[in-house]
């Protein structure tokens, strides 16, 4: 079946991707409004469908709508607003045609009397269950401008059900992706931030069922948003039982001018539905993820060391040898030395700005560091916070309008530091010289990418636009990853805001990893990893074994069960090695030397989430990383009729019995034990 399909007599559109299918009509007041999200339907049926009503009554509120507008009985939260010349609001759409591509449809519409268009974008994929979506507009006339006062990507309404249940994710620093399943209320309910990024505190996803989904069964909608900026998704149950979100960039209260031949284009809000339950539903993501997101998904994500709960600020160029020396007689692939070695910088108050080596701590620069590194087998990698500046540093003193601020309004310190403004130009290409030249001079294969405070006065004085910077600095930076990449292909990024505070598919499409949170604790590890994992896959994950007691809690935990947890995504190490004891070192060389076993199976296999374990399967392997108290775990996707070998016992099991009896877990005894399992395919059949 075609994956986009028109139905003229009936203005239906038909998208379907391997299993679901999606449908939509142009109603007779040429509105397009939603017909089906869920199994795979042909045309005829699709074109059969009646459109859901809305109340009925005078007092009710029409719904459905592709995109809510203000207008007429509409009465529900609106996915675009405008305001014209004259005072006038709302939309009437007048349908203007459409577009098919390969995969690809656009619906363009018109307001019937004001100089506005809008395309509805619409994309799918032959090997992947999500729907993309986006939207443009454009001002069209000679006139006066459009006032843009929001512009979600998408709305997207659900089928009718008893009942609604909302999953989402919560947090804060040190404490981020926290999975919540809440009764969707009969209300309006708003998940948001306005941070200018993604944020600690919600995510820029969201999913919906019936309340009757777990892990492996039930229908699930989910959708997410490719944004790192401030966003909104608003999620309205109403009294006669539907289910609608709307989502998008930004948050209320701010507004964009549109002129003459303006067009103003959205970050994509993309959806998936599963009849497979919540770990369905996240497969489904991960495997989108790694084929249309990821810049490189095939890449193993190397075993890394980071030295900043090692040393914090007392770095000194020796330290930084001997801290190498010690990782590469582990293992490791990449050294990446952290906050400290450039300008003043031996605190979070001064430095940030002045991108030169610290001549007190580096005389002769990086090269001796770096090239020490790479002697040693490993890449070379540095943490960098471009978008941010101390006012004490040189860069504020020469520049102190380049950040964020406000006529008549103090400039809010948080962390010491100030928001540089990447929507002036001067300010983005004075950012990319300084880390083209550190790339080039110093041969830096890694850059840890920090963002370690929210906007305040986010205000640019003398602009007539001045709310574009929410947008602007986004794509600036967006803009700057993409041609450094572009410039020096080698290099590899990891997103950091203070930890998880900028995790969203839009970073996602520049980096190679995310440094999820900067709580390294590796209990607690497992609550955020479990949450980060319902949208994002294992590769992305960056995940240390630190030292013990855990510099954020105190919890001590045995080494095996710290490295067990950092092993379930792309393992790195951020522990004072020089202060580990030989037989620490032993053990950890050789957990090191497991994980690169293993890694395939952890980065690229499908995920599966147990009751304190997590496995991952590809068609020969299965990975099973179990803690707590489980003796026996019923694995998931394993061939009933084939048979798969311990490789470390050696131990033979019938896959019939480990999809039924379960697996059995030798756990150790004592606080916090935990266990891994390869299994591999063995060849022979089941007598």
């Amino acid at each position: 079946m075609p994956a986009v399909t028109f139905d003229a007599p009936s203005r239906t559109y038909l998208l379907t991707t391997p299993t679901t299918a999606y449908a939509l009509r142009i109603d007779e007041d040429d509105t397009p409004r939603t017909l089906h999200w869920g199994p795979r339907l042909t045309l005829a049926q699709a074109a059969s469908l009646p459109l859901t009503p809305g109340e009925s009554s005078s007092f009710g509120s029409r719904g459905g709508d592709e995109l809510g507008v203000e207008g007429g009985a509409r009465f529900g939260v609106p996915s675009l607003q405008l305001r014209y010349a004259d005072g006038t609001g709302g939309t009437e759409w007048r349908h203007l045609g459409h577009g098919v591509g390969d995969g690809t449809l656009d619906i363009r519409l018109a307001d019937r009397h004001y100089p506005v268009e809008v395309t509805l974008h619409y994309r799918v994929f032959g090997d992947s269950e999500v729907i993309e979506r986006r939207v443009t507009v454009r001002h069209t006339g000679t006139g006066g401008p459009v006032e843009l006062l929001r512009a979600d990507s998408a709305a997207w309404s659900l089928p009718p059900r008893a009942d609604y249940r909302l999953s989402h994710t919560v947090g804060e620093w040190c404490g981020e992706t926290r999975l919540r399943r809440v009764t969707a209320p009969v209300a309006e309910t708003v998940f948001t931030s306005r941070r200018g990024v993604s944020s600690h505190h919600a995510n820029p996803w969201l999913m919906a069922d019936a309340g009757d989904a777990d892990e492996t069964h039930g229908e699930v909608w989910s959708t997410a948003l490719s944004w790192s900026g401030s966003w909104r998704i608003t999620a309205q149950r109403t009294p006669d039982g539907l289910l609608s979100w709307t989502g998008g960039a930004g948050h209320e209260g701010t507004r964009v001018t549109l002129r003459s031949g303006e067009t103003w284009r959205t970050p994509a809000f993309s959806g998936v539905y599963s009849p497979d339950g919540f770990g369905g539903t996240s497969r489904a993501w991960h495997t989108h993820i790694a084929a249309h997101v990821l810049p490189l998904p095939d890449e193993l994500r190397p075993v890394v060391y980071n030295s900043w709960e090692a040393t914090g600020w007392d770095l000194t160029e020796q330290g930084q040898f001997g801290l190498a020396r010690a990782a590469a007689d582990l293992g490791v692939e990449l050294f990446v030395m952290d906050d400290g070695w450039f300008g003043s910088r031996t605190s979070d108050r001064a430095g940030l700005g002045d991108w030169r080596p610290n001549p007190a701590r580096f005389p002769e620069g990086l090269a001796p560091l770096a090239d020490e590194v790479h002697r040693l087998g490993m890449r070379f990698g540095l943490w960098v916070e471009p978008e941010m500046v101390n006012p004490d540093s040189d860069l504020y003193r020469e520049h102190p309008d380049w950040v964020l601020h406000m006529p008549h309004r103090t400039r809010t310190l948080l962390r010491h530091q100030l928001v540089l403004n990447f929507a002036r130009e001067d300010v983005a290409d004075w950012a990319h010289k300084w880390l083209d030249r550190l790339l080039t001079e110093h041969a830096i294969d890694f850059l840890k990418w920090d963002m370690n405070r929210a906007f305040t006065e986010a205000g640019w004085p003398g602009h007539p636009d001045p709310d574009r910077l929410w947008h602007d600095h986004v794509h600036a930076v967006y803009g700057l990853m993409d041609r450094l990449r572009a410039d020096h292909p080698g290099l590899r990024i990891e997103a950091c805001a203070g930890g998880g505070g900028r995790a969203d598919l839009g970073m996602m499409a520049r980096s190679d990893q995310i440094w999820i949170s900067d709580n390294t604790d590796a209990l607690d590890r497992l609550t955020i990893q479990h949450g980060y994992s319902q949208l994002y896959p294992a590769r992305t994950m960056s995940a240390w074994v630190t030292d013990s007691p855990n510099t954020n809690t105190a919890r001590t935990a045995p080494l095996r069960f710290r490295f067990h947890s950092a092993m379930a995504g792309a393992l790195g190490i951020g522990g004072d090695l020089l202060r580990w004891s030989p037989a620490e070192r032993t053990e950890a060389r050789a957990l090191v030397a497991r994980y690169k076993e293993i890694r395939p199976v952890v980065q690229f296999g499908a995920q599966y989430r147990h009751p304190d374990a997590v496995q991952y399967a590809t068609a020969d392997e299965h990975v099973v990383i179990a803690w707590g108290t489980p003796r026996r775990l019923r694995l998931a996707a394993v061939d009933a009729g084939a048979r798969y070998r311990d490789d470390v016992s050696g131990t033979v099991y019938d896959g019939a019995v480990l999809r039924g009896t379960g697996l059995p877990l030798d756990l150790p005894t004592g606080d916090l034990p935990s266990v891994l399992v390869r299994l591999e395919r063995v060849d022979g059949e089941v007598n």
